[in-house]
């Protein structure tokens, strides 16, 4: 089977309507990559249609002072992911002349961007071949291949990141990414995933083994 194949027609027939995906614009995924970090989708959905809508472009936001940018952001916590935010901003009109980057070795460059947020912005805005794992991402690939060392753990996360690079779609890099992100989040649920309409159901190691619930495993603190 090819799996990356299988991923995206059932993305092309599950995905949720989020507004980022219908633009390959690197400074709205950035807007919205930021937002969702440690927020639910629902709850950060209001919050980049407010910063889209009064920041249009990276220039509009640079021009904003940190009290308006911090009052934006209220409810949202994290109060530093704003502030480098607007370091961010600021830069980029600075050192990539006003024009949000979208490759990986210049996005890792700029404050608040972390590997996994300079891989999917360089993946979904320029298809860069750059496999993105997150949670969601870690305990597909544990519950598929039966993968039992721990997510949070330094051979896990290099692991996993072998493991998604393999199985990453070259050609489609950015479609397959959103793809492995979907699936977790709506199909490989942590609790009560639906195996029953999974389509790979019959491949799945854990699914096939009853290990379900105990995959991804986690270091005990």
């Amino acid at each position: 089977m090819d799996f990356s194949k299988e991923l995206i027609t059932w993305y092309r027939n599950n995905k949720r309507d989020l507004p980022w995906r219908d633009t390959n614009d690197a400074y709205l995924i950035w807007l919205s990559e930021i937002i969702l970090q440690q927020t639910r989708v629902e709850q950060g959905m209001p919050y980049f249609y407010k910063f889209s809508d009064i920041f249009p472009t990276v220039k509009r936001f640079s021009e904003a002072s940190e009290d308006q940018i911090l009052s934006l952001w209220q409810g949202l916590g994290y109060y530093s992911r704003g502030r480098n935010m607007l370091k961010t901003a600021k830069k980029v009109m600075t050192d990539f002349n006003g024009v949000f980057p979208t490759t990986y070795i210049d996005l890792i460059t700029l404050t608040g961007i972390g590997e996994y947020t300079a891989a999917a912005i360089s993946s979904f805005s320029s298809n860069e071949a750059k496999a993105v794992v997150d949670g969601n991402v870690y305990r597909l690939l544990a519950r598929y291949f039966g993968i039992s060392i721990p997510i949070n753990s330094t051979a896990g996360k290099k692991k996993f990141q072998v493991v998604a690079n393999d199985l990453l779609n070259i050609k489609n890099a950015g479609e397959h990414n959103q793809a492995m992100i979907e699936f977790g989040a709506i199909q490989c649920k942590p609790k009560k995933p639906n195996c029953e309409i999974c389509p790979f159901i019959t491949s799945c190691y854990a699914y096939q083994h009853q290990k379900i619930n105990e995959l991804p495993v986690k270091l005990n603190k």
